[in-house]
């Protein structure tokens, strides 16, 4: 079989390259201030969500629509992926150079989850993470016993409120009983709703443990699966910001709900994160939060000034 995914990535690089090399058209250099770059982004995209935290202190730096973030339950889709590999492969739970072969057919308790990357040669974990194989990760949770997946989960800090509003609401998770339930919960469609600002957090607990060990496994392999999904994977319209960065993005939608939300997650930049950005979207795809996420970059202290 060839590898269209190595195929798609060589053709997708210089393309993305050209754009981040010509003049942004949107503002004629960066803004000083992350209040003012979400602000500007509120104008491209008036329902999203943004969250943006810094790493070192934790501190909310800029924020849309802040209340209705931290009150907004969602499942968070394909955004659990990263945080349950990270402490899998760190626990040695998992080998991440494991490859597994993806049809991108997909059904689990009834619901299907089919992947919308293209036809590939079996992935490792870096490849999966980049291209959010669904496949790949129900595997993954084959290995979680039912009911384990909040003890995962919960060093992270995303089944905990945080402080970084008045009256935010905390996540809700249901124990997986069954290892499809947990198939599901780990895949973040079923069984998990977490907030944009609890989101946030555990994505700065996860680029805090990364920077605290960088020489890791777990690290290399969870931090160049985001780079590479920001680049050129399923979260690559968020390299159009002009800004290195790495994440992830989310779709999902509640069983009773055929209206999908979406989600996208990032680490600027992408070698020394010093911020994280979230973006939830109340009706879209991950690739759309993605797209305002690069918005919020082009505009961002990140950024550099433009000729």
């Amino acid at each position: 079989m060839v590898d269209t995914l190595g195929v798609r990535a060589a053709l997708c690089i210089p393309a993305f390259v050209a754009l981040l090399a010509a003049p942004c058209l949107c503002a004629p250099q960066a803004a000083t201030n992350w209040p003012s770059a979400a602000a500007r982004t509120a104008k491209f995209s008036p329902d999203a969500r943004i969250v943006v935290v810094d790493v070192a202190t934790g501190h909310l730096l800029a924020s849309t629509r802040l209340s209705e973030a931290a009150r907004t339950l969602a499942e968070p889709g394909s955004t659990l992926k990263p945080l349950v590999l990270y402490s899998l492969v760190t626990s040695g739970r998992w080998d991440p150079s494991r490859r597994i072969g993806c049809t991108r057919k997909l059904t689990i308790a009834g619901r299907s989850l089919n992947c919308s990357h293209p036809p590939a040669d079996p992935m490792d974990a870096r490849q999966a993470l980049a291209w959010s194989c669904n496949t790949y990760f129900a595997t993954v949770a084959g290995t979680v016993a039912p009911g384990e997946l909040r003890t995962l989960l919960a060093p992270t800090g995303l089944l905990s409120p945080t402080n970084l509003a008045p009256d935010g609401v905390a996540a809700v998770f249901r124990n997986p009983r069954t290892s499809d339930q947990t198939r599901l919960t780990l895949l973040g469609v079923e069984g998990v709703l977490v907030t944009p600002l609890e989101l946030a957090s555990a994505y700065r607990w996860l680029a805090l443990q990364m920077a605290q060990n960088p020489d890791t496994l777990a690290t290399k392999v969870v931090e160049s699966g985001l780079q590479d999904s920001a680049s050129f994977g399923m979260a690559g319209a968020a390299s159009l910001g002009g800004v290195p960065i790495a994440g992830k993005t989310g779709t999902a939608s509640g069983p009773a709900n055929a209206q999908s939300h979406g989600w996208f997650i990032g680490l600027a930049p992408s070698k020394a994160p010093s911020v994280v950005v979230a973006v939830y979207l109340p009706a879209g795809h991950g690739y759309d939060a993605a797209r305002v996420a690069a918005e919020l970059l082009t505009h961002s202290p990140l950024r550099q000034p433009q000729p």
